[in-house]
């Protein structure tokens, strides 16, 4: 349709292809609340006010029509599903757009994964941008299955779904200067930058800002959101599976500063998708909380379409895609409708037809060990040990000072005293390398867990009770080419086969979230108080976020940046 056609139908003169007649209007620009219809043709919003004919009419009856919602920053394979499958889980509750960070699959793929991510997503009723990964590997400290450098990302550019940088992890880099993450930075000097950031402050925090990194989604307190809030960052709100931030960030939805706030949800795994919901869950969580009903969906519509330069959503005005959503009750919204680029695409919680081409999707294999260089034994050198303190709902951790359990000259684990034998094998490569450690905070009194999803670099890591169990569930895992795994003794108790990178399964989201509940089942069985303890132990190998974590090498001090010993 050309413009010409365009500029007829907004003028009234022509019909236009659907008219929402008779909604409450969320207008994100100036907060109002207002009675209208909205005549849309060709994809796009071409009038709003009333007077509209169309050749098809949706009569609303006085219920809400929002933008569609946006998803600031999501790891996609954290549902442990390809993008069409993602799609099936979130458009019904109302997230039209999502700006992922595949930089899970890199970390195993490198561009490969990208793209793979990119075609699984094409002709798709969801609109999926990608930042380009920052971070592969996340540091120095691990092994990962690639290495892009500033020139391997830069083939990314001219991809008009590749919008720029995603979050910059490497916070020690950039302050001190490392000129490999910088290089980057440089490369999409011009293009949106997100950060991560967690705890950084003062001087250092001054730094990494004028660098040109412009967001922020690790914030845990006011304080530390505020900081960077008057530094001119935009603070992503997150929560999600295993980070729950939002309760303490909802006093950042104010008017003063409400449109520097975007919504995010980070990694958020099958059940909680498809039960709580995505954006939407946000949405109502902050009005429930005591935030503005329109402030709460401007940070999920029209802030994170301004902050990523998306001008064509985000609101509903002639010119702008017609992503909307429908829902009766402003303050329990609860998504009725989804129409992303005029089409009704889901409704009532549940997926309608859209037709896309075939288009075969594939992923090499990812799993490379020897299980014969695999051996938990750890020799005591001393009484005393650094162990992983797990905080519930967070990704930080604490670094404990614990007496050790010595028996017949070898440290174990301690589950009366809630201390696990904690181990990332390396599974890229097949070198047998691995790091020993121990977690406090799992709480499991027998048995083991184990997964390749591990962030960043997903190799392989397992916590158990006792060796057997550990080496039982590294085996499951290994028979699956990927996964997870519960096991006690020479038994398998759960397992969820990944075999898109060991990070993802071929199957509905549904079959993923029944297998994936009975392995959070299992582990609860074992005795973890956890919400996730799957998910839970993937982020104890996350050596960017502090203040101790496990990688393949060894023992990370996070706060120091470097390998550290497990012995006092």
């Amino acid at each position: 349709m050309d413009i010409e056609e365009l500029v007829s139908i907004a003028n009234g003169n022509r019909p236009a292809q659907r008219v929402l007649r008779d909604g409450n209007l969320v207008n994100v620009f100036t907060g109002e609340i207002i009675r209208t219809d909205v005549a849309i043709a060709d994809g796009m919003i071409v009038g709003v006010g009333q007077g509209y004919d169309g050749t098809e009419i949706t009569n609303l009856e006085g219920r809400y029509i929002s933008p569609g919602f946006i998803d600031a920053h999501v790891h996609i394979e954290s549902s442990m599903v390809p993008p069409r499958e993602f799609a099936r889980a979130v458009l019904p509750h109302g997230v039209t757009t999502v700006i992922t960070d595949p930089h899970e699959i890199a970390n195993v793929l490198g561009l490969e994964g990208i793209r793979f991510m990119l075609q699984d997503a094409k002709y798709g009723p969801l609109s999926m941008y990608v930042n380009a990964p920052s971070c592969v590997p996340a540091t120095h400290m691990e092994t990962s299955g690639a290495q892009l450098e500033f020139y391997d990302l830069s083939t990314l550019l001219m991809d008009p779904w590749v919008l720029g940088l995603a979050e910059v992890m490497n916070y020690p880099g950039v302050v001190n200067g490392d000129r490999r993450v910088l290089s980057k930075i440089q490369t999409f000097h011009g293009r949106v930058i997100d950060g991560h950031c967690p705890g950084l402050a003062g001087k250092a925090l001054n730094a990494y800002v004028a660098a040109g990194i412009q967001s922020d989604h690790e914030c845990t307190t006011l304080e530390e959101a505020r900081e960077k809030l008057r530094l001119g960052m935009t603070i992503f709100i997150r929560e999600a599976t295993n980070a729950h931030n939002l309760e303490a960030l909802l006093p950042l939805l104010v008017p003063e500063n409400g449109d520097r706030v975007c919504l995010c949800t980070d990694d958020r795994q099958p059940s909680d998708l498809l039960d709580q919901g995505s954006i939407d869950y946000l949405v109502r969580t902050a009005i429930a909380g005591g935030v503005d009903p329109v402030l709460a969906i401007r940070a999920a519509t029209i802030n994170p379409a301004t902050y990523f330069r998306l001008n064509d959503r985000g609101a509903i005005a002639p010119g702008r895609k017609a992503d909307l959503v429908i829902f009766s009750d402003l303050k329990a919204l609860q998504v009725e409708m989804v129409f992303r680029e005029g089409k009704l695409v889901a409704q009532n919680g549940k997926m309608l037809p859209w037709e896309r081409p075939i288009k075969s999707t594939k992923a090499r294999g990812s799993i490379n060990i020897n299980l014969e260089k695999i051996n938990f034994a750890i020799p005591a050198e001393g009484e005393q040990i650094k162990v992983i303190g797990m905080v519930p709902d967070q990704l930080v951790t604490e670094a404990l000072l614990e007496k050790a359990k010595i028996s017949d000259g070898y440290v174990v684990s301690d589950p009366e005293r809630d201390l696990i034998k904690f181990a990332v094998i390396e599974r890229h490569y097949g070198t047998g390398k691995m790091g020993v450690g121990f977690l406090k905070g799992l709480g499991i009194k027998k048995g083991a867990l184990a997964s390749t999803v591990a962030h960043d670099h997903h190799n392989i890591v397992v916590a158990g009770a006792d060796d057997a169990s550990m080496f039982t569930a590294v085996r499951a895992i290994a028979a699956m080419q990927g996964g997870m795994a519960v096991a006690q003794g020479e038994k398998v108790l759960a397992q969820l086969a990944l075999p898109i990178a060991g990070l993802m399964s071929d199957q509905p989201i549904e079959v993923v979230r029944e297998q994936y509940d009975h392995l959070v089942a299992a582990a609860h069985q074992l005795g973890s108080p956890l919400h996730d303890p799957m998910m839970g132990i993937g982020f104890m190998a996350l050596s960017v976020i502090p203040s101790l974590k496990l990688t393949d090498m060894g023992l990370v001090d996070v706060d120091a940046f470097e390998l550290t010993s497990l012995f006092v």
